[in-house]
């Protein structure tokens, strides 16, 4: 396998998984919906500057079929293409197994539901919020498909602002349900990367 095949295949890989990751949201069995007992309506600023960061990566390509890596170091290309491939993949299925666990409390903007519960398996033993962490990693993936280190890093800390917008919105809900023992939980798991943050 030649260089050249690897920009091509990290773009089709990478855009299955964009189709993937839609269809998880558009096609996805929904389950009996419950009423809100509260909604934090400001975390849709969070979730606004997420997009604007797919935005960024996707607004500012590199030459087409061309590596991350031009710097003629081709083992370095071969591995961020696996890493983007490897990213791609994983951070779909994180994606759907995460929704999968929080079945009807899942929403696009921070709630509680009537009867809500505090999910701590599955993915959520790893991280409080693993579907930020998918997220993350198909920006990652995006931008070693498609785009430049300057763009990649602007993006990364457009997505973390936007980011912790959501977290805070989200846990604060969260704690105020469930007090202690999302106290105990947070303190025990973190919110988006394992053993940083």
């Amino acid at each position: 396998m030649t260089l050249e095949f690897f920009p091509t295949l990290v773009l089709t890989v990478v855009m299955l998984c964009w189709f993937a990751f839609g269809a998880i949201f558009v096609l996805r069995k929904k389950p009996p919906s419950a009423p809100d007992l509260k909604r934090d309506r400001s975390s849709i600023i969070g979730f606004a500057l997420q997009a604007l960061s797919y935005g960024m990566v996707l607004g500012a390509p590199r030459e087409p079929f061309t590596t991350l890596i031009i710097s003629g170091s081709e083992p370095l290309a071969v591995i961020a293409s696996i890493v983007a491939v490897f990213m791609a993949v994983s951070s779909v299925s994180l994606i759907m197994a995460a929704i999968k666990t929080l079945g009807r409390e899942w929403s696009v903007t921070a709630r509680l539901v009537e009867g809500h519960r505090l999910a701590t398996s599955g993915p959520y033993a790893y991280v409080r919020h693993p579907i930020y962490t998918g997220m993350l990693g198909m920006l990652l993936a995006t931008g070693i498909a498609v785009s430049d280190w300057k763009v990649i890093i602007a993006a990364l800390v457009v997505f973390f602002i936007g980011t912790i917008i959501r977290v805070r919105s989200e846990e604060k809900l969260l704690s105020g349900a469930f007090g202690p023992e999302f106290d105990v939980y947070s303190q025990r798991v973190r919110a988006i990367i394992p053993g940083l943050y």
